[in-house]
């Protein structure tokens, strides 16, 4: 049975290897803890997780934990008894057992509180809720995915999150990586995103300078799919003509630039590849000129030669590339992460994030 991921967008080798283990687990009913920074999509591909679960036809439903107040959060899962407190007027299923039979989508698990956390374990155990103000328990058939942006393992060494349940949901662990990590992702979504955003608007299709799609590249989507995705809908109400140019981009994502030296090397070796004249001007910060990051006249870059002679993909030959100068680097730094991201031109948190990738830390 093919996999259906129609509503996630991308291509990347690092998407494709959750795709994988997403194609392995679906199938179970085992418990699975998505991880991920906001706005990486968490909730759609655990939608897709239940989709292409043998409990697809059955209820799918999810509550956000981190926005319903404490007070109200034990008994919006479990539901509640007539009578159980001030204005309970009548009984209510929690979502629990509007779930029965299907999958329950507990997000942003990591703000529950300790004493709600019990509860959860119980369910995970025992298979049965209690609502609210009741005496007896009921038994419950769903499969729990949880998720959160938050590292759950430093959240329990620091007492916010139990022990006990972080291994309960922990049996299948599925990674979501943050945009920056995820290649010609950037471009495949920002067309993407301004395909659906012209069409809702009745304008023609907008397209981007190569000043651009090199901005966009570069930049290191803190805000993740869900940023880029507001930016799209703001280049397709505000650019003018049929062509987004690098004035109609957002004033923080020109300013990230300044802390990237090689993006003028990066421009001009798409230039000169092509044979065209590209106008790196907007790109190039006074800090960093063209003339600073010229290259060399005995530098040879790599061709598509040098990838067919090793039998590599350009994902694979880049990624071989960035751990050499990674590895160089804390070599050099003598394994201090802030000299090694000051050599690399980069952020110390994205050296951090690159190395646990990478398994390097």
């Amino acid at each position: 049975m093919e996999l259906d991921t129609t509503e996630i967008i991308g291509q990347s080798t690092s998407l494709k290897e959750v795709f994988r283990v997403l194609g392995k687990v679906a199938p179970t009913d085992s418990t699975v803890l998505v991880t991920g920074e906001s706005g990486t999509g968490k909730e759609l591909l655990v939608r897709a997780l239940h989709r292409n679960s043998s409990r697809c036809d059955k209820p799918f439903v999810p509550i956000n934990c981190g926005a319903i107040p404490k007070d109200l959060l034990e008994s919006e899962l479990f539901g509640h008894e007539k009578g159980a407190f001030t204005h309970a007027l009548r009984m209510r299923p929690g979502r629990f057992e509007l779930a029965d039979g299907g999958t329950i989508f507990l997000d942003e698990i990591g703000e529950m509180e300790l004493g709600l956390q019990v509860k959860i374990l119980r369910v995970l155990q025992e298979k049965e809720i209690e609502r609210v103000g009741g005496t007896g328990s009921k038994k419950v058939d769903v499969r729990v995915v949880a998720a959160t942006n938050r590292d759950l393992e430093k959240e329990v060494e620091a007492g916010r999150f139990r022990e006990d349940l972080f291994y309960r949901l922990n049996v299948i662990p599925l990674h979501l990586p943050p945009l920056r990590e995820r290649g010609g992702d950037v471009a495949v979504l920002a067309d993407y995103f301004m395909g659906s955003f012209c069409r809702k608007g009745g304008r023609k299709k907008i397209s981007f300078s190569p000043e651009v799609k090199r901005a966009l590249e570069f930049y290191a989507w803190p805000g993740n799919v869900r940023e880029l995705e507001n930016i799209m809908e703001r280049l397709s109400i505000l650019t003018e003509g049929n062509t987004a140019s690098v004035e109609d981009l957002p004033r923080k994502i020109l300013d990230n630039l300044a802390e990237m030296p090689l993006a003028a090397m990066a421009a001009a070796s798409v230039a000169s590849s092509t044979g065209a004249v590209a106008d790196v001007s907007s790109l190039v910060t006074p800090s960093a000129s063209l003339s600073d990051t010229a290259v060399p006249q005995s530098f040879v870059w790599p061709t598509l030669a040098d990838l067919q002679k090793y039998q590599m993909n350009l994902r694979d030959f880049l990624d071989n590339m960035e751990e050499r100068l990674l590895r160089e680097a804390l070599e050099v730094a003598g394994g201090v992460k802030n000299q090694a991201a000051e050599v690399l031109g980069i952020k110390r948190t994205t050296l951090i994030e690159k190395l646990k990738k990478r398994n390097m830390e």
